[in-house]
C-alpha cells in the first residue's frame, strides 16, 4: 500500500474544531488504537495494518500538525494539545475500551494520558499497551542533528529550507543499517510530512523535547500507574532510543519487565521488521486472551 492508497482508505473528520485524518478497519475484534510519532504519520503502520486487523478493530489518526491532518500556523503544538485530540478521537469513534500501540512521540502522549487517568480519569478503558521505540526519559534521549537544529534559534528557518534529500537522509539515519527505507519509501515519508505546509511548523512540533524535561517526574510517575498488560518492543540499533533506553527503562521501571529486544532493527520496528512485529504483538495479545 502506498501513501495515496492509505489516504484514500481513510477520511478527514472534523474533530476538536480541526480537520483530522483518521483511518479505521472495524470488525468483530477488540479495539486497537495505533499512535505514530515525529516526524511521520499513521502511514507508518501500513505494513502491519492488515495483519493487525486479523484480531482487532483498528483505529489510527494523524496528530494535529502531522500527515494529512490540519497544520495551523497559530497552534503551540503542545503534548496537551495532542492528548486532547487523542481523547476526542476516541470519543469520535465511540470507543469504550481499547488496546494501544504507540511509537516515538506517541509514547509521550500516552504518558500524558496515563497522568490524566491518575489525576481525573479518562473517558475510556485501556485494555493493554505496547510501546515501540521512543525517548521516554529526557536523560536518555539522543536527538539527531536535525532535531537539535529544529529546536534551536534557527529552527523556523531550517524547517522551511531543509532540502528533501537532507530530510530523507536524516530520517533514514534512525533505521537499522540493513532495514532502511527505499528511496521511494523515503520520498513518500517526505511528501506526507510536507503536506498542508508541514515544513513551516516543524520547529513547533519538536517542542515536545523541552516538555519532556519539564514534565519528567509527572510522566515517569504515570508509567508506574500501569495496571494492565504491557509490552515494550525495542529496536536496539536505534541511535535515538534504542539499547541505551532499554537499560534505563529497566532501572526505573523494573516491574514492567515484558521487554522484547530486536537486534539489527532501528527506530521503526513495525516498518523495518513487520513480520516479526506482528508475531510479537500477536503473541502479546494471545497471552492476554489466555489470562482473561
Amino acid at each position: 500500500m502506498n501513501a495515496a492508497e492509505w489516504k484514500e482508505q481513510g477520511a478527514v473528520a472534523e474533530i476538536g474544531g480541526r480537520k483530522i485524518f483518521t483511518i479505521a478497519d472495524e470488525n468483530d475484534g477488540e479495539a486497537l488504537l495505533c499512535l505514530h510519532g515525529f516526524p511521520t504519520s499513521s502511514f507508518d503502520y501500513h505494513k502491519v495494518w492488515k495483519g493487525l486487523s486479523n484480531h482487532s478493530s483498528l483505529y489510527a489518526f494523524d496528530m494535529i500538525g502531522y500527515g494529512f491532518s490540519d497544520k495551523p500556523a497559530d497552534l503551540a503544538y503542545t503534548t496537551n494539545d495532542q492528548a486532547d485530540l487523542l481523547e476526542a478521537v476516541v470519543e469520535h469513534f465511540g470507543i469504550a475500551n481499547t488496546h494501544i500501540i504507540s511509537h516515538d512521540y506517541g509514547n509521550t502522549i500516552v504518558q500524558e494520558l496515563l497522568a490524566r487517568r491518575k489525576d481525573r480519569g479518562i473517558g475510556f478503558q485501556i485494555d493493554s499497551l505496547c510501546f515501540l521505540n521512543g525517548a521516554l526519559f529526557p536523560e536518555t534521549h539522543r536527538p539527531i542533528l536535525a532535531q537539535k537544529i529544529l529546536i534551536g534559534p534557527v529552527g523556523p528557518l531550517f524547517g522551511r529550507l531543509i532540502p528533501e534529500s537532507a530530510f530523507a537522509r536524516s530520517l533514514s539515519s534512525v533505521f537499522g543499517k540493513k532495514t532502511r527505507p527505499s528511496k521511494k519509501e523515503l520520498k513518500e515519508f517526505v511528501s506526507i510530512f510536507r503536506t498542508n505546509g508541514g515544513k513551516k511548523i516543524a520547529h513547533k512540533l519538536i517542542r515536545y523535547m523541552s516538555e519532556r524535561e519539564t514534565n519528567r517526574e509527572r510522566w515517569l510517575d504515570a508509567l508506574s500507574t500501569i495496571d494492565f498488560p504491557f509490552r515494550f518492543i525495542n529496536g536496539l540499533d536505534d541511535p535515538v532510543s534504542g539499547r541505551h533506553l532499554v537499560t534505563r527503562f529497566r532501572e526505573l521501571l523494573p516491574e514492567l519487565d515484558d521487554i522484547v529486544e530486536l537486534e539489527r532493527i532501528g527506530h521503526y520496528p513495525h516498518f523495518e521488521a513487520p513480520e516479526s512485529f506482528l508475531s510479537l504483538y500477536g503473541d502479546f495479545r494471545e497471552k492476554i486472551r489466555q489470562k482473561s
